[in-house]
C-alpha cells in the first residue's frame, strides 16, 4: 500500500495532489489506510502537507495549488491580464473564480477566490485545460473582471485582447449592462486607433 501511493505520486507530472485524486488512482477504498500513508511520508519529508486533504512533492507548481484548494475553479482575473500586459500593476496574489468567495495563504503566497454565478463558471469557454490546472484566457479574465467589479476597474492596455473572442464569450454573462459597458470600452479603443491611424498618415 505504501509503495502503490508514492509511486504513483513520483510517477506523476502533477505535483499538488488532493486525497480524493489518490484514492481513485491508487484505486484504494480504504480512507484509513490512504491516509496513514500520506502522512507517513509527510513526517519522513517525503511529500509536503500545506493543508489538510492536500499534498505535494517538496517543489510544486502554485497554478496547481490554486486549482487544488477549491474545486471547481479556475484562475482569472487580475493574475491572468498582469501577464497578458492588460494591467500593468503587478501582484504576487493568484486569483481565482469559484463557488465561494475567499482568501487563503499558504507559504506565504495569496490564493484569492471570487465567487461567481454557478451558471458562468461551469461553462468552460474560454478556460484552457492544461493537465490540473484550469486558467482563463486573456478575453475570459477581463470579462470575469469587468462582471464581478461591477465595471469599477481599469485596464492599461487592451490592445493584447483579441476583441472577436471577447464578443464570443459575452452571451455566456447573460448581463445587458456588462455588454453595453464592454462594447462601451471596445468601442473607445476603436476610436483611438483610428485617430491616432489618421494622425500618422497626415
Amino acid at each position: 500500500m505504501f509503495m502503490d501511493v508514492i509511486n504513483t505520486i513520483l510517477s506523476s507530472s502533477r505535483t499538488v495532489f488532493t486525497s480524493q485524486w489518490l484514492s481513485l488512482v491508487c484505486d484504494n477504498r480504504d480512507r484509513q489506510s490512504l491516509r496513514r500513508s500520506l502522512m507517513y511520508y509527510a513526517q519522513k519529508g517525503m511529500l509536503l502537507n500545506p493543508r489538510r486533504g492536500i499534498y505535494t512533492k517538496s517543489q510544486y507548481n502554485e497554478q496547481e495549488m490554486a486549482c487544488a484548494l477549491l474545486k471547481p475553479s479556475y484562475i482569472s482575473m487580475e493574475y491572468v491580464l498582469a501577464r497578458a500586459g492588460v494591467t500593468f500593476q503587478y501582484s504576487d496574489e493568484i486569483t481565482c473564480v469559484s463557488y465561494q468567495g475567499r482568501t487563503i495563504e499558504i507559504d506565504g503566497k495569496s490564493y484569492v477566490f471570487r465567487q461567481i454565478n454557478p451558471i458562468i463558471w461551469t461553462n468552460m469557454q474560454g478556460i484552457e485545460q492544461r493537465d490540473n490546472i484550469a486558467i482563463a484566457t486573456q478575453e475570459r479574465a477581463f470579462l470575469d473582471m469587468m462582471y464581478l467589479s461591477s465595471g469599477q476597474c481599469y485596464f492599461d492596455n487592451l490592445h493584447p485582447l483579441n476583441k472577436k473572442k471577447v464578443q464570443q464569450l459575452l452571451p455566456l454573462y447573460n448581463s445587458p449592462t456588462l455588454t453595453k459597458r464592454v462594447e462601451a470600452l471596445l468601442n473607445g479603443l476603436r476610436a483611438r486607433s483610428a485617430m491616432r491611424r489618421k494622425g500618422s498618415q497626415l
